[in-house]
Order: C-alpha cells, then structure tokens, then sequence
C-alpha cells in the first residue's frame, strides 16, 4: 500500500515540477522511476529497489503477468484518447511538408532505425524494426512545453506542433502491427499462415475498432447514457472493446481501440470535449503512475548493457542522420527556409507514447521468450530521455544560431470576434500585422475565417491559450468581448503571458457613463463600450485614415472624433507603417507630420 500510495505521489509531484518549469513531464517521471528503481540499490542495506514493479516474477507490487495487464490497460486508454485528438481535416490543412514529416520522414526513421539497430547491437530483423517503429513518435507532451518557453517563427512551432500531434496515434498504430506481425511470426514461422494470422489480427481489429465506435456514437447521440455517466461508460467501453478484440484475435486489442479513438474523434459528436477532458485527466494519472513503474522495473545490468560506444552510435544516427533526413525529404520545394529546416531537423524529442508501447511490448516480448527482447525498453527509454533533455537544454541556444528565434512578439491576439473586431483584424492584416481572433462562438469565428482571419473557438477560461505554441509571437492582447467581466478576467489571466507590448480591454458600458469609474490605462477605446462599436459598425463598417499635418492638428481631430457618436478614433500609423494604439501612446511618444490617424464608421474628416 505505501508503495502504490508513493507511486501517485512522486508522479503527480513531477506533473506539477514539469508544469512549474515548463519541461515534458516524462523527463521528471522517469528519472524518479530510475532514482526509486534501478539507482536506489546502490543506496538500500539489502540492495533491493525501493519500488519493486516484478521480482523474481511472482513477487513485488504486480507478481506474474499482472504488470503486464496493468499496462496493457492503461496504454489502450491512452491510446484511445491519443486517437480521439487525430482529425481528418487537420491532415488535409496541415500543408505537404507536415504529410510528408509523417509519412515520408516516418518511414526513414523506421528503415534506417531498423537497420542501425540490427547492425550495431547484432538484434534480430523483428525486434529492430519494433524499435524503429516505436522511436518514429514525437508527441505534443513532449515539443509542447519545449516551444512554449521559446518564440519562434509561427511556419516552425506550427510544423512542429502538428507533427508532434498527428504522429502520436498514427505511431503507435505502426508500432503495434509491427508488434503483432513478430508476435505471430513467432507461431508460424513467418510462413503463408503467419501472414494469413496477422490479416486476421488486421481485420478484427479494425472491425471491432470501427462497430465501437459507431455503436458508442450512437448510444450518445440517443441519449441512451446519461450525462453523467457518459465519462466512466465510455472508459468502461474501452476496456471492453480491447477485453473483447484480444479475445477474438490475440493481441488485436489495442489496434481496436486505437482505431475506436479515430473514428469517434472524427464523427461530430457535441460531447466529445467532455469525454476528452476526462481522458486527458485519466491518462495524465496513468502516465504519472506508467512510468515511475516502467523506470523503477529496469534492472542495473540492463542499463549497464547500454553504458558502451554502440549506445552513443545509434542515439547520434537517429538524432544527427536520419531527423535531419527525414526533415529535409519532407520540406524539399516547400517554402521553409534552410536555417528553419535544419531547426526543426534538430528538434525531435520522443515521447511518452514511445515509451510505454516499448514498455508494454518489451514485457510481452521477454515473457515470449524473444532474443534481444530485454533491450527494447532500456533503448528506447535512451533515446526518449537523450532527445527530451538535448532538446529541452539546447533548443533556445539552437533557435538564436539559426535565427529563428523571435527578439520581438508584435502579434496581436483579439479576444472576441464580433463584427467590429473582424473589421479592425482586417485592416490590421493589410497593414502586414499577424493578428489572431478567439472566440467561443462558433459563427464568429466560422465568419472570421472567411475573410482570410486566422480564428479559432476557445475558452479563455481553459488553458489552451498559453498551451498554444503557434500563439508564442503575440505581443498585443485585446480583450473586446461584449462582457466586461470576461474582459476583465482575460486581461488579469493572459497578461504576463501574451501581452508583455500591452493589454487592452473595452470601457465597461458603467465605466463610460461614470467619469470616476474610468481606468487611467489599458483602454482600447476611451469613450466606446461594446454597444457603441458594434452600432457604429452596424451602420458604418469602414476604417478610415486621415494623414496628420501636425501635432496640434493630432490633438484637434482627436477631440472631433470623440465628439462624433457614429466616428471612434482607434489607431495611429506612423511613418515606418508602425501601429499604435490610441490609449497606449505615451507623454513621450512624439506625432510627426505624415502620421495617419485611423478611425471606426463614418467618414467625416
């Protein structure tokens, strides 16, 4: 009981070091599995492991076959939920490069990982290609918390993150027919039957992985499961659609749930945020508890098996010769530049999928009795723990040698998506500024997009906002929703995050009425609530500009604008095309001949 007790404390205890620092979880979680495994015999009085997974195969906390169950649990609920994230329509927009990272790039780290490994460490063809299959994921737990403390160039986080995202499942779905083909070769001598055994395997997984999803798609759609119960009815789901496919077909199971994960992802379900919240925070335990167990059940001489050259051989051909392959294959004709090709080449740290489908398949591998079996899992876990520490510990240094590393964040994000701030994106976006629209409805943000606006639905109340790598060069942050206490609370939240060049929020309609109620600063429009800019560009949606001849004449048509009911005064253009807003120019900021005045509605200057 202490020691289970102990595993949920030390892994939820790395969870929050790694949010605090902003590293991948993994690297805490296995590094604690080593210091309470393998390490801490080298400290106990009878040299035994403070946490013992398996010993002697019928002792310690999952005696026999129960570690490799507990696993092969909690990876098919990962992996559904890995599934559920995977949307056919990210594939499609995602642009070539990112089809060719996961596909192309994909399957020169399989061959050329294979071949490494059976060469160098003299693994047989099955067990070296299971190896490459498992080290071809990259995973968003992994890249994310690496490019969210480094600004980069939106082109580079966004291949990045998309390959990290759309790999993870597809992976693990490689990983596993790989698995099955050797698992069955095993019983039928890789012969006309064996291939016969792994089409059944193929099929059964797919058709059982296919009817789930369709017969829990309905179920939900229905109503036939409560609101409340939808959560552990699906997870209950899970467990039975991998329970139920292993037992048609051995070692199908996670095939099945992998494929369940896939189809329900991309059916339209209105609950599935909901299910996918309750999987995010099932599988953030399970890993916690996952790797502390896979790190602490690696013995010593296991790893004493890896401390030579041919370690070091093969973890340099899969960091510095095949990545930047595979990179520079996939982006060729793309309109990447080479200092960020060879960025992303460098970046490429492995993740927890990788990990625990090594784990899981190592077990079953050395209880089948497969020669090099026991290697799996410590070099796997080599090359997971070398690529997140490389990368966590170089990745910025690495971002400012090949430039494209962001000195400044001059990106607007835009929280609200109503008619008048389309129509101020707009202008903005002409006038050579990235600007960002979030919103939670869903037909301001499906008319954003139409005018060419990058948008997205969001809830400002989540984090996915700062989780958002592709948001690391915004700078501005707007808050222009028709609610003064979400605006409020958007600005408090995000300021030190996304609006270190300056937070902005609209006057309150009880702050505009009441002189004494006005903020001294961070207002993006002085005199103008929600109200008054939404009828104002009711009736006239235009962005006017008038060109300044001095600053007393700045002053002049400042104070006639704001006189005016259907004209509001929000930008200033300097002579370098720099826009300023209007509250956030300073006593020192001087307005030089030339400036243009820009304003909301109807022109009348």
């Amino acid at each position: 009981m202490l020691e289970f007790a102990g595993i949920v404390i030390l892994g939820i205890i790395a969870q929050w070091f790694a949010w605090k620092f902003k590293i991948p979880a993994i690297l805490p979680l296995i590094l604690i599995g080593l210091a309470v495994g393998p390490f801490s015999t080298y400290f106990t009085e009878n040299g035994a492991k403070l946490i013992e997974p398996v010993w002697n195969g019928t002792e310690g906390l999952f005696p026999g076959e129960r570690l490799f169950n507990f696993v092969s649990l909690a990876i098919s609920i990962i992996l559904f939920e890995g599934g559920l994230t995977l949307k056919k329509e990210e594939i499609i927009n995602v642009g070539p490069s990112i089809v060719k990272l996961i596909t192309l790039g994909a399957a020169v780290t399989f061959f050329g990982g294979g071949i490494a490994a059976h060469y160098i460490f003299h693994l047989s063809w099955q067990v070296s290609f299971l190896f490459s299959a498992l080290i071809i994921v990259t995973g968003p737990t992994v890249i994310a918390p690496i490019l969210r403390n480094i600004p980069l160039k939106k082109n580079v986080s966004a291949v990045l993150k998309w390959e990290g995202i759309l790999i993870d499942p597809i992976g693990a779905l490689v990983a596993v027919l790989v698995f099955e083909f050797i698992v069955v070769g095993e019983g039928y001598n890789y012969t006309k039957d064996a291939l016969i055994e792994f089409g059944k395997i193929v099929i059964i997984g797919l058709s059982i992985g296919f009817t789930a999803a369709y017969a829990l798609y309905y179920s939900i759609k229905h109503k036939f499961i409560p609101h409340y119960l939808l959560n552990v009815v699906t997870l209950a789901w899970v467990l039975a659609v991998f329970v139920l496919s292993d037992l048609f077909a051995h070692e199908s199971g996670l095939l099945a749930v992998v494929v369940m994960g896939m189809v329900l992802g991309n059916m339209k379900v209105k609950e599935l945020k909901d299910i996918l919240y309750f999987k995010e925070s099932l599988s953030v335990l399970l890993i916690s508890i996952l790797f502390i167990l896979l790190a602490a059940n690696i013995n010593i001489k296991d790893l004493l098996m890896l401390y030579n050259w041919k370690t070091l051989a093969l973890f340099g051909i899969v960091i510095l010769v095949l990545r930047p392959i595979s990179v520079f294959l996939s982006t060729s004709h793309s309109e990447l530049k080479l200092n960020e090709k060879l960025f992303i080449s460098w970046v490429g740290p492995r993740g927890i999928v990788a990990a625990g489908i090594a784990s899981l398949f190592g077990l079953r591998l050395v209880m089948t009795g497969e020669p090099g079996a026991e290697l799996i899992t410590p070099l796997v876990f080599m090359i997971v723990l070398g690529t997140v520490l490389l990368n966590a510990t170089t990745a910025r240094v690495v971002s400012k040698i090949t430039k494209v590393y962001l000195d400044s964040s001059d990106g607007i994000l835009m929280v609200g998506a109503s008619n008048f701030a389309r129509l101020i994106a707009t202008y903005l976006i002409k006038n050579n500024r990235r600007v960002v629209l979030v919103d939670s409805n869903v037909s301001n943000i499906e008319k954003a997009k139409l005018l060419g606006i990058e948008a997205f639905e969001g809830d400002v109340y989540s984090d996915e906002l700062i989780e958002n790598v592709e948001l690391n060069d915004i700078g501005f942050l707007l808050a222009l929703t028709g609610s003064p206490t979400i605006n409020s609370f958007v600005i408090d939240k995000y300021e030190s995050s996304l609006g270190e060049q300056g937070t902005f929020r609209l006057i309150s309609s009880e702050e505009m009425m009441q002189d004494n109620l006005k903020p001294k600063s961070g207002l993006f429009c002085e005199t103008d609530d929600f109200i008054n800019l939404s009828e104002v560009v009711r009736d006239f949606p235009f962005m006017n500009e008038v060109t300044i001849t001095s600053e007393e004449h700045f002053k002049k048509l400042l104070k006639q604008l704001k006189q005016e009911k259907i004209s509001i005064p929000l930008l200033l253009k300097d002579n370098q095309n720099g826009i300023h807003l209007i509250p956030s120019l300073t006593n020192s900021f001087k307005v030089e001949k030339g400036n243009e005045l820009v304003y909301l509605g109807k022109k009348i200057i």
